[in-house]
C-alpha cells in the first residue's frame, strides 16, 4: 500500500468519525400547539350582555366539553371579545395574548350557518389583516341555530379573510335570536 492510499483511507475514516459525532437527538421545537380548554365569547349591546362559554378542562379525549349558548336580540349589533384559555394550568394561561402577539399567524372564524349574522373584526395583525378577537356581530331576523367559532393557526390571510391553516379549536355555540 502506498502513502497516498494510506492518507486517503485515513481521511475517509476521519471524515466518517467526525460526522458521526453530530448530535441528531436534539429535537427541533416549532411553535408547539397550546392546549385550549376554555373559549369565551362576550357579547354586549346597549341593552343586553351575553357570554357564550365552552369548557373542556381535560382537553381532547376524556370527558366531553360543556357548551353554554345564549339568546340574542334580533336586528341588534353586539360588540364582542373572544378569549382562549388553558385552565388546566395554575395559574390559568391566557392563550388570547399569544394569539394577539402572533396575530399574523392566527385568525378567528365566525360562522352562523342558518342564522343571519354579519361579523366585522376590529383587530388587525402587523400586516393589517384581521385577527378576530374583537369586533361587532350584528344579528338578523329571529331564528335558532349555532355560532361556530374556529381558531386557525398559520392560515393564508388577506384583508377580506383567511383560508387554510390548522384548526387550534372549533366550537359550536347554540344560539337563539328573538
Amino acid at each position: 500500500m502506498n502513502k497516498s492510499t494510506l492518507y486517503f483511507l485515513l481521511f475517509c475514516f476521519a471524515a466518517t468519525t467526525w460526522t458521526a459525532c453530530v448530535d441528531d437527538d436534539v429535537p427541533v421545537v416549532d411553535n408547539e400547539e397550546e392546549l385550549i380548554t376554555t373559549v369565551n365569547v362576550a357579547l354586549s349591546s346597549p341593552t343586553d350582555a351575553v357570554t357564550l362559554n365552552f369548557r373542556d378542562l381535560d382537553g381532547d379525549g376524556g370527558d366531553d366539553g360543556v357548551v353554554t349558548g345564549g339568546t340574542l336580540d334580533a336586528n341588534t349589533s353586539y360588540s364582542f371579545t373572544t378569549t382562549f384559555l388553558n385552565e388546566s394550568e395554575t395559574p390559568t394561561e391566557d392563550i388570547t395574548e399569544e394569539v394577539r402577539e402572533e396575530g399574523d399567524e392566527h385568525y378567528v372564524i365566525y360562522e352562523s350557518g342558518s342564522l343571519s349574522f354579519d361579523v366585522m373584526r376590529s383587530d388587525v395583525d402587523s400586516d393589517g389583516n384581521p385577527i378576530g378577537l374583537t369586533g361587532t356581530i350584528t344579528t338578523g331576523t329571529a331564528g335558532t341555530g349555532e355560532l361556530q367559532v374556529v381558531l386557525r393557526h398559520e392560515p393564508t390571510k388577506t384583508p377580506d379573510g383567511a383560508t387554510g391553516g390548522e384548526t387550534d379549536i372549533d366550537v359550536r355555540f347554540p344560539i337563539v335570536v328573538e
